[in-house]
């Protein structure tokens, strides 16, 4: 029991000392808006009874990476945060240009998809 006191304790130390800064609600909306994707996979594959990549998962995933990227490269300056961000906004980027490049050809008929 002793053990779980002190671990608690060093969680309310932690939790009493947190600020709130600018940078750190940018960093905390770029975090909850690259989760909430996968939220909105969840919903439309069940709803499709299919696996689907909507388009607004493209672009939680565009923006969420745009916020996170902000934050670590101007709010914290630091690289480990900016690679493991900047990966995966490219590959949304590219899947969002795909989606809607595939969608413009759908309405225009054009088959060279």
């Amino acid at each position: 029991m002793e053990f779980l006191s002190v671990h608690l304790a060093g969680i309310l130390r932690a939790l009493q000392q947190f600020e709130l800064t600018p940078w750190k609600v940018v960093g905390l909306l770029g975090s909850v808006m690259f989760t909430s994707r996968w939220f909105v996979q969840l919903y439309y594959t069940r709803k499709l009874k299919r696996v689907v990549m909507p388009l607004s998962f493209w672009w939680l995933s565009v923006c969420g990476s745009a916020l996170l990227l902000a934050y670590f490269v101007i709010g914290k300056n630091d690289s480990v945060g900016i690679i493991s961000n900047f990966f995966p906004a490219f590959v949304s980027v590219y899947n969002l240009v795909v989606h809607l490049r595939h969608r413009k050809n759908s309405l225009t008929g054009d088959a060279t998809v």
